[in-house]
């Protein structure tokens, strides 16, 4: 087959004379690719357009470290056009899939196809178009599942410690019981009177009591009450001083209250009076430590669920302040390691509002996680979330102190694919996605402030958005 027979098949050339396809058949120039070869990158300049005549090639894009595929191209398809038209570099990255052959057409040649055929220019603009529903709705469900990942990451770190710690105690706690069993079997051997016995119970009452609220105690404090106690131990004929004495500090015990311990009790019996407290009080904060894990565990699987509205309406009455607490939450592992601080300023009198929760979350953790990503290099990173009432208003503001916003991007940070990461770290649909649902869907307003030292958007939420 010709090659201009070929072309009259592609649809950006169907309706063009025989005269501009051999034209353009005498300016093309044959392209062969072996599988896995790359056509060109995402970032390259944008040069040729190109003509498929047989194979396969799939158009790529980077995303959050992943690699996204857009679509799949084969015969008779048009591939580069839009870096051409638009002047500006690769937006994906093409590569052969199968061995292929393409007819490359230059930029300029391209440009005066188009100033020349106007079914041409129509048919590049549907082309361009598509494409772009196409690559926004790829990216969209990339992005999501991205932050899906990401969330997915720190809350398992997060699970992690408590859940360690949990299975930890758990298993020191079976020792501990025993040990606790041991020291009562040799306690119930040393015929106590019943003051004694009294004694017992009421040491078994501050062990449990401190076990859960163990006195606060300086460094420099706890470490001379515990030499003082452990000598004082060894002068009693009590064995592993150094792993007793710890716990008797925990238990506010001093010099002067052990030794009414001695008075009462037999130099024979204070040994197994002393191991006995001591394994009554380490069950005791066993069993504390792993109510607080469980607690941490509870809490964390409650701001999950209650961050993605699980098995509730779409629209429904929404606390913003708890929204914003359950993100951070969710986002606490990328603040503990970027060492980013949050101050919280929120209004006693906030009202709830009429939104879509999950989705206005989603918008929270796009804004914070970017403000993250612009605290990276900040020798004193800071967030602030303020959310106050205005009016028929719910306005929330979340500032960082990162280095800004520059005043030729700020017109186009809300801008479907616009990204100032670099390639891989994004794919500009965050704060695109996150305008729409909050003036789309809520009918609201985002505004952006930003200079160097101190970059605040503004989330405007009318407290009943079905009602405007």
């Amino acid at each position: 087959m010709q090659d201009h027979e070929f072309l009259s098949q592609v649809s950006l050339f169907s309706g063009m004379s025989h005269e501009d396809l051999h034209a353009i058949e005498s300016v093309m120039e044959e392209i062969n690719l072996q599988p896995g070869e790359v056509l060109f990158r995402e970032g390259d300049p944008g040069d040729n357009a190109y003509i498929i005549k047989q194979g396969e090639l799939e158009i790529l894009t980077e995303s959050n470290g992943r690699e996204v595929l857009l679509s799949l191209r084969t015969d008779n398809a048009v591939i580069g056009e839009m870096a051409l038209v638009q002047s500006s570099p690769r937006t994906a990255t093409v590569r052969a899939r199968s061995k292929s052959k393409l007819f490359a057409i230059k930029k300029d040649n391209f440009d005066n196809m188009l100033l020349n055929s106007p079914s041409a220019m129509q048919a590049v603009l549907k082309m361009m178009l598509a494409r772009y529903d196409n690559s926004r709705i790829a990216l969209q469900q990339s992005e999501k599942m991205a932050q899906l990942g990401t969330l997915t990451a720190g809350v398992a770190h997060e699970l992690n410690n408590p859940a360690a710690s949990v299975k930890r105690n758990a298993a020191h706690l079976l020792d501990s019981i025993k040990g606790l069993d041991d020291a009562y079997a040799l306690i119930c051997q040393l015929n106590f009177d019943e003051k004694q016995w009294q004694t017992l119970d009421e040491l078994s009452d501050k062990a449990f009591e401190s076990a859960f609220s163990p006195p606060v105690l300086d460094s420099l404090t706890r470490s001379d009450r515990e030499d003082q106690i452990e000598t004082w131990l060894s002068s009693h004929q009590v064995e592993e001083t150094w792993m007793i004495a710890p716990n008797l500090v925990n238990l506010n015990f001093n010099q002067e209250e052990l030794a009414a311990l001695a008075d009462e009790f037999p130099a024979e019996k204070l040994p197994c009076l002393i191991d006995w407290l001591n394994a009554t009080y380490t069950a005791y904060s066993l069993l504390n430590e792993l109510s607080l894990g469980a607690e941490r565990i509870s809490t964390i699987v409650k701001s999950l669920k209650d961050y993605s509205f699980l098995d509730q309406a779409p629209v429904q009455s929404v606390d913003v302040c708890e929204g914003l607490d359950n993100t951070l939450t969710m986002l606490h592992y990328k603040l503990k390691s970027a060492s980013v601080e949050v101050v919280r300023d929120y209004a006693p009198d906030l009202p709830s509002i009429m939104a879509y929760g999950s989705e206005l979350n989603q918008v929270w953790t796009n804004i914070i996680d970017n403000a993250i990503y612009a605290l990276k290099d900040q020798p004193e990173p800071k967030i602030q979330i303020r959310a106050r009432k205005e009016s028929v208003w719910v306005v929330v503001e979340i500032e960082d102190n990162g280095s800004g916003i520059p005043k030729e991007v700020l017109p186009k940070i809300f801008d479907a694919f616009y990204t100032t990461k670099g390639p891989g770290k994004g794919t500009g649909l965050g704060l695109n996605i996150s305008y729409s649902i909050v003036v789309q869907k809520h009918r609201g307003d985002v505004k952006v402030h930003s200079q160097p030292g101190k970059t605040v958007f503004e989330v405007w939420l009318p407290i009943n958005f079905e009602s405007k």
